[in-house]
């Protein structure tokens, strides 16, 4: 009861650390992003004069002399993770006796310190690294509110609103059971004093019975009187659990990224908004639905608003199922199934796939994990089963709203039909997902939340800025300024940055007084600033005018104020997405001298048009990811303003009468202008292609389409007929206009759809139990003891040496190989035995223990073991790539010493290059005369599998195991994807990879070479980065092909040596 007063929050853990805070020897150092400890001890102190400070503040030296002088409490606000070392001597205690006083050192001036002195400190970092001094001298207390915690104190908030005598009532018999307490405890130690001095002893007996028996019947009536209105209140407590789930949820956002941050504070005024608005009812139980309801929407719109486009469905897809597992809709092993899938089963002891085309290694052990699930137990018989059924459902537009084969349609609610369509079809999971959700919260979480600035303006006060978060090309200065016309009040804007402080802290003050709006830009470019006006809006806020408003944009910083995201509306205002918005986008923000009329040449609008649609899909490509671009650029405005420009000079220089230098123009957009910022070699060949085959004199031909015949240059008198051309695009863009594969989407959705789960894997809370009720620990224990009985044993060092004793270029590769492979062997067998000692105890489980049991918990791959290896997209792949790889070793080392193996996988090594330098020597020493320097490598699409090759070539080797990404290879020449085919990357037949002498003699191509070809970059995974490149190989165009190799270059065509 003493603490409760207080404003303590009243859950078990809060009073835990309250009588902490009350009786430790050693200062009070509180974690407390919440701000709930703060508001306690503000509280408790109250009437002590306690001062309050922070270690940026001006006078803090001042504060503690102070306070240590005049007997005085002082809490010390938001520390970080170091404190100033004046505080030293004050929180080890060191203190000087002196007569009576005592006295102790701040920095080098003595001070005295009198009775009534106390310190706290206080930080709002969630997670703080405190050195080990900190933690020696303090006493560090957790004050983060817990689950548990906080649905006490929202069920106490509902009541307070819902039922007000109840909780008074609830108050006044605490009161009272405290009293009577109180009351008993005097009476027993009167009773011991009297037993002393026993006179009175009968008399004094009498009283104590009569009092004990009326305080004894007065804590039996409170007792039932407890038990009535604990009752009554815990019918409130689902109300309390939604706010606590959603609470939770959104401070997991923060993991997300750093800028998410909402206060308890803004979360507990917004669900006492919702206790104010929701509908009344009289029938409780509808109330209480009706409060959940627009909690959970209110909450809902107020978090997204200040998320970012990828992170709104997200938070959404959480909150469902959040609020299904806590109702018990949905099992935990289920939800875990949805996010990790089949990723820790190692392919090797999985249930051999049927020889379906279409269905994919990564979905085949999806399922496999899927059916361990009491609801799919059956999943795999039925692929086995009805595999025709399957792939027709599979081919279809849209598989997510089509019947389920094979009677599965009946069986399954919108959640365990996600979790089907999120292991057979991953590209669908999206479409699939919101089903799902507009399915458990209701149609309205379907629609997304639009922006609205004066409602925003409404919401705020004069002490709380409203943050946008900038991303590429968003900028809300326009309607910040539209909308402070429109309320005719004065907006003056500053773009932040060195020496800008200055005017800021002028144009403030001047705000403070007269109620303008001020707009900071860019304030991750000046932090100490904001630390600066953060004080400002939390301290003496009375001679700020009620109309001022500050609002601020901001990139994403990791070191920006946690207090301003606090107390601080947040929003992004990212610009919509896709070719149409692009092109308008691009139109509407012409300036004067870009106009259709600034220039009178017959060619300058449709170039004009060409370029911004250029501009719009170079852009665009970018999220394709590495089928678009290798880097993804970051093509911006001054390049489109630079193109016209030039344009617009060479049009104005140009005879009328002369053709078009186009050569002239390609050079300066594909190497200039755009292409300035382009530094990978195959993106600037796509740069090139794209520049080549639309800036011809066929652009200025009214058939003239780009890529796609929806896409054309309309006939451009005035700009509204531009603008009236753009309405008439999809809204959706199909791969092809970016000169992409129909199946591109896919690819994208795919990536879009691994983004959303991998982010909710890594930001759940580690102590999470497996479905079986075992702990991760015991997981990871009985995983290690699984793996290390099925590791490949360790290669014997004299052994390998004896075998390739003989100096070729290809032993040589053989040995590094299984040197590094070795290296990778060693960490794996002791970073597993560690990680059982460490389990059972016997070692300390040190930081690298810790990431390995958290991320192998995750079916990730250990940090440790990936700087020694190989990329892969989950555990169980990279086990079955290790034994994979040890196998080919292994039969490669048994052969005879001058035999080879027949073809080789070349995905297996580790420097594939490597392996075709070696390949490359041993040609050269072959044939008299040739010498490295001039040997390139030559190769040839065979039309047969590994198992039909029953002897290695006579020069050169074979290579089997590639993917083609983007095409498809058909009798040995480059083919089209099917849309229906829903599978972008293909398995290549044999590759005969040779080496020929170029002497450079410039003679005219032989008879075979005529066909044209397309030069094919080979990486080693998905991503296509310069570390990631191995060689170049030649694919050849399909007979009677007219366009040629631009066409593979527009759809991203690449080899790849490992799709994970």
């Amino acid at each position: 009861i003493k603490f409760f007063s207080k404003t303590l929050p009243n859950d078990e853990l809060s009073i835990q650390n309250a009588i902490i805070v009350t009786r430790a020897k050693r200062y009070p150092l509180l974690i407390d992003p919440q701000g709930q400890g703060k508001a306690w001890i503000k509280n408790k102190e109250a009437s002590n004069d306690l001062q309050s400070t922070n270690l940026l503040a001006k006078h803090f030296r001042q504060h503690l002399e102070d306070s240590l002088s005049l007997g005085r409490p002082l809490i010390i606000e938001d520390v970080g993770e170091e404190l100033d070392p004046a505080l030293d001597n004050v929180l080890e205690k060191n203190f000087i006796r002196s007569g009576t006083t005592l006295k102790v050192k701040v920095g080098d001036k003595e001070v005295d310190i009198l009775k009534g002195f106390n310190l706290y400190l206080t930080t709002k970092l969630a997670n703080p690294a405190f050195t080990p001094e900190i933690s020696a001298k303090t006493s560090v207390i957790d004050f983060t509110v817990t689950m548990k915690g906080l649905e006490d104190q929202l069920l106490g908030l509902t009541i307070l609103k819902e039922k007000a005598e109840l909780e008074g009532e609830r108050v006044k018999m605490l009161e009272d059971i405290q009293a009577n307490n109180k009351r008993m405890k005097e009476l027993e130690d009167n009773l011991l004093m009297r037993l002393i001095d026993d006179d009175d002893l009968i008399r004094t007996l009498k009283i104590t019975k009569v009092t004990s028996t009326d305080v004894k019947q007065k804590l039996q009536i409170a007792t039932e009187t407890s038990q009535k209105i604990n009752i009554a209140r815990e019918e409130y407590r689902p109300v309390a659990t939604r706010g606590s789930i959603i609470y939770f949820l959104i401070v997991e956002m923060s993991l997300v990224n750093v800028m998410y941050q909402t206060s308890l504070k803004q979360f507990l005024q917004l669900f006492d908004q919702a206790l104010e608005r929701s509908p009344r009812s009289p029938v409780t139980s509808k109330r209480i639905t009706n409060i959940m309801e627009y909690l959970t929407y209110d909450m809902y719109k107020y978090a997204v608003r200040g998320y970012y486009e990828e992170h709104k469905f997200m938070f959404t897809l959480l909150l469902a199922l959040k609020i299904d597992l806590q109702s018990s809709r949905l099992k935990f092993d289920e939800f875990q199934t949805l996010i990790k899938g089949g990723a820790s089963i190692d392919a090797s002891t999985a249930p051999p796939k049927p020889p379906y085309k279409w269905l994919q290694n990564d979905s085949w052990l999806n399922l496999v994990e899927l059916s361990k699930l009491y609801q799919f137990s059956d999943i795999l018989n039925s692929l086995n089963r009805a595999g025709v059924a399957w792939d027709t459902w599979f081919k279809k537009d849209e598989p997510e709203r089509a019947e389920l084969p094979d009677g599965w349609e009946p069986q399954l609610d919108k959640f365990r039909r996600l979790l089907l369509i999120r292991s057979l079809t991953p590209a669908r999971f999206v479409k699939s997902a919101l089903d799902y959700v507009i399915d458990s919260l209701g149609p309205r979480y379907g629609d997304g939340v639009v922006l609205d600035m004066e409602k925003m303006w409404d919401e705020s006060d004069k002490c709380s800025p409203m943050i946008c978060f900038l991303s590429m090309g968003s900028d809300p200065t326009v309607q910040i300024e539209t909308l402070a016309k429109k309320k005719s009040i004065d907006c003056n804007a500053i773009s932040m940055g060195q020496g800008q402080e200055v005017h800021a802290r002028r144009l403030l003050t001047q705000a403070y007084g007269n109620g303008a709006w001020v707009l900071l830009q860019n304030c991750h470019l000046s932090l100490d600033f904001c630390e600066e006006f953060l004080l400002q809006l939390t301290e003496n806020t009375d001679r700020i005018h009620p109309d001022f408003r500050l609002w601020i944009t901001t990139e994403v910083h990791p070191k920006f104020p946690i207090g301003l995201l606090q107390i601080s509306i947040k929003y992004t205002a990212e610009p919509p997405q896709g070719v149409k918005a692009g092109l308008k986008r691009t139109f509407a923000g012409l300036t004067q001298e870009q106009q259709l009329e600034s220039n009178t040449h017959e060619k300058w609008r449709p170039l004009l048009y060409a370029i911004a649609f250029l501009h719009t899909i170079v852009q665009e490509r970018r999220k394709f990811g590495p089928l678009g671009w290798n880097i993804p650029y970051e093509f911006n405005q001054s390049d489109f303003n630079a193109t016209v420009q030039f344009i617009q000079n060479y049009l104005d220089d140009m005879d009328a009468a002369k053709q078009m230098q186009w050569k002239t123009i390609h050079y300066m957009i594909s190497e200039v202008q755009y292409g300035g910022r382009v530094t990978d070699d195959f993106d600037k060949r796509l740069l090139k292609t794209y520049v080549k085959c639309w800036f011809r004199d066929e652009m200025f031909d009214s058939n003239f389409q780009f890529e796609e015949k929806t896409y054309r240059i309309p006939k451009m008198s005035r700009i509204e007929d531009v603008f009236d051309y753009i309405e008439t695009i999809p809204n959706y863009d199909s791969g092809k206009v970016f000169g992409l594969s129909p199946l591109a989407n896919d690819r994208y959705q795919e990536d879009t759809t691994k983004k959303v789960l991998d982010t909710i894997l890594s930001i759940q809370p580690k102590e999470a139990r497996g479905g079986a009720g075992e702990t991760r620990e015991a997981v990871i224990y009985r995983l290690a003891t699984e793996t290390l009985e099925k590791l490949p044993p360790d290669y014997i060092a004299h052994e390998v040496k004896e075998r390739l004793a003989k100096l070729e270029p290809m032993n040589i590769f053989l040995r590094q190989e299984i040197d590094r492979f070795q290296r990778v062997l060693n960490a794996v067998r002791r970073t597993l035995i560690d990680l059982k000692l460490a389990i059972d105890g016997t070692i300390v489980m040190n930081e690298e223990l810790r990431d390995a049991l958290d991320r192998m918990y995750d079916a990730k791959i250990p940090t440790v073991w990936l700087k020694l290896s190989w990329e892969s997209s989950t555990l169980g792949a990279w086990f079955t790539d290790l034994y994979a790889r040890n196998e080919q070793y292994r039969s490669w080392l048994k052969l005879d010493k001058d035999t080879r193996p027949i073809a080789f996988w070349m995905t297996g090594f580790f420097n594939p290059q490597g392996f075709l330098t070696a390949m490359r020597q041993e040609v050269t020493r072959a044939n008299q005369g040739w010498s490295l320097d001039n040997v390139v490598l030559t190769n040839k699409v065979t039309r047969m599998d590994r198992e039909a090759l029953k002897e290695p070539p006579r020069e050169g080797l074979y290579v089997y195991g590639l993917y083609i990404e983007g095409a498809k290879i058909k009798n040995g020449v480059l083919d089209e994807l099917k849309a229906n085919e829903k599978v972008l990357t293909h398995l290549m037949p044999v590759i005969h990879i040779s080496a020929e002498a170029d002497f450079g003699t410039g003679a005219a191509p032989s008879k075979q070479d005529r066909r044209p070809v397309y030069y094919a970059p080979v990486y080693k995974k998905p991503r296509r980065t310069d570390r990631n490149f191995v060689c170049t190989l030649k694919l050849e165009c399909p007979p009677g092909d007219k366009a040629g190799p631009d066409v593979w270059t527009l759809r991203g065509v690449a080899l790849l040596c490992d799709t994970k």
